[in-house]
C-alpha cells in the first residue's frame, strides 16, 4: 500500500500542475447539440459596413509614458478605435449570427488558438473573434512589460503580467459574449475586443468595411453588428440552400456613445 501511494501521489501532482498550467479542463472538441450542419447546403452570407458623414480625425496615441514603445523617429501611431477607409468603409465591426441557429447543430471548436498580439504597445488584431472553448492565445512581442487584463461581464475576469518578450498566455472563454474588452494598466492606450460566440459565424470587417461568413445551414437568422465606438444593430436575413446572400450595414457618429 505505501509503494502505491508514493507513485500515486507524484502522479497526481503531475496531473494537477499541467491542468493549473493549461487553464484547467481541456477544451471541447464540439458545443451545441448532435446534428452535423449538411456542407452540401451551407451558404455565404457577405456584406459590407460603410460609415455616413464625415469620419472623426484619429487622435496620435500619447507614448512617452514607455519609450520603449516609440519606434524610433518615426510618429506615434493613431488611436485605431474608429477607422473608415478612403471609400467609406469602416474597419474592426464585429458582424454574429444572433439568433436563428438550431439549438440542435454542432459545431466543432478549433483546437488551433486565435492570437491576439502586444506589437509596438498596441494589440493586434483590435477586434477578434473565438468561440466557446476556442483557446486564445495573448504574446508579448514587445522588449517591455505587459499586463493582460480581460474584463468579461459574463466570463470569468483574469489579469496577468507578461514581464518578458516572446512570453505567451493561453486563455478561453466558457460562454457566449459580445464583447470582452482587454486592456493594459501599463499602457493605458491599449485596447482589444474578444467576441466570444457558440458556433463559427462570426467575422470582422477588413480594412474596406467587408465582411465574409461561410458554412451558414439554411434558415432565417438575426445577424448583429457590433462597433467599439459606434454601437449596435441588427438585420434579419434568410439563406436558402446554397444560397450566396448579400448584407450591408450603414453606421454614423450618430449611432456611438
Amino acid at each position: 500500500m505505501m509503494h502505491i501511494r508514493k507513485v500515486l501521489v507524484p502522479l497526481l501532482l503531475l496531473t494537477v500542475v499541467a491542468c493549473s498550467r493549461n487553464g484547467g479542463a481541456p477544451p471541447p472538441s464540439s458545443i451545441g447539440g448532435t446534428k452535423p450542419v449538411d456542407p452540401a447546403t451551407v451558404g455565404v452570407l457577405v456584406g459590407r459596413v460603410s460609415f455616413q458623414g464625415t469620419p472623426p480625425e484619429p487622435e496620435r496615441l500619447r507614448m512617452q509614458t514607455d519609450r520603449s514603445c516609440l519606434q524610433g523617429d518615426t510618429p506615434n501611431p493613431v488611436d485605431s478605435a474608429v477607422l473608415v477607409g478612403a471609400a467609406g468603409g469602416l474597419q474592426n465591426a464585429f458582424v454574429y449570427v444572433k439568433d436563428g441557429l438550431d439549438p440542435e447543430y454542432s459545431f466543432s471548436v478549433p483546437a488551433a488558438p486565435a492570437i491576439l498580439d502586444q506589437k509596438g504597445c498596441i494589440y493586434t488584431p483590435r477586434v477578434i473573434g473565438v468561440m466557446t472553448g476556442q483557446p486564445l492565445e495573448v504574446v508579448n512581442s514587445d522588449e517591455t512589460m505587459h499586463n493582460v487584463h480581460a474584463l468579461p461581464m459574463a466570463n470569468q475576469e483574469f489579469n496577468h503580467g507578461q514581464r518578458l518578450k516572446g512570453e505567451r498566455l493561453t486563455k478561453s472563454f466558457s460562454v457566449p459574449e459580445v464583447m470582452v474588452r482587454f486592456k493594459c494598466d501599463v499602457h493605458g492606450w491599449m485596447a482589444a475586443y474578444v467576441g466570444v460566440t457558440a458556433h463559427p459565424f462570426f467575422a470582422v470587417s477588413d480594412a474596406g468595411g467587408r465582411f465574409e461568413i461561410k458554412g451558414l445551414p439554411p434558415g432565417t437568422y438575426t445577424v448583429g453588428l457590433w462597433h467599439e465606438k459606434l454601437g449596435t444593430q441588427e438585420q434579419k436575413i434568410t439563406i436558402g440552400p446554397k444560397e450566396t446572400q448579400t448584407l450591408n450595414y450603414t453606421v454614423s457618429a450618430a449611432n456611438g456613445s
